[in-house]
């Protein structure tokens, strides 16, 4: 169980250092934005729509860091790659510290 528990948590601080591939390939291809980072205004140049849902909802969720950027737009390459990485990093935190304080009360109500 540990040998399992250690390889996720590597696997996931790969996975966070890899994340600046998602920019990097764009950039490189002249690509556009990351796949599937599309905002309405994107999606409406690809599609030539947006669909109905997606447009009701779009405004309703505000990311904590818009485009994973401390800096805001124009930031350099080097700089867009550390705030992925740290954005990644977060957010496994943030996802750790949620699981482990659910399975906290979980467990303490089946006692």
């Amino acid at each position: 169980m540990e040998k399992t528990r250690n390889r996720l948590w590597i696997a996931l601080f790969v996975l966070a250092f890899l994340s600046p591939v998602g920019i990097i390939l764009p950039e490189k291809f002249k690509a556009g934005d990351a796949w599937g980072e599309w905002g309405t205004d994107t999606l409406k140049q690809l599609l030539g729509y947006v669909p109905t849902g997606l447009e009701k909802y779009a405004e309703i969720w505000r990311a904590p860091i818009p485009d994973y950027n401390f800096w805001g737009e124009g930031a350099a390459m080097s700089q867009q790659i550390i705030a992925y990485i740290v954005s990644g990093l977060l957010g496994i935190l943030m996802t750790a510290s949620v699981v482990y304080i659910l399975s906290k009360v979980i467990f303490r109500r089946e006692r």
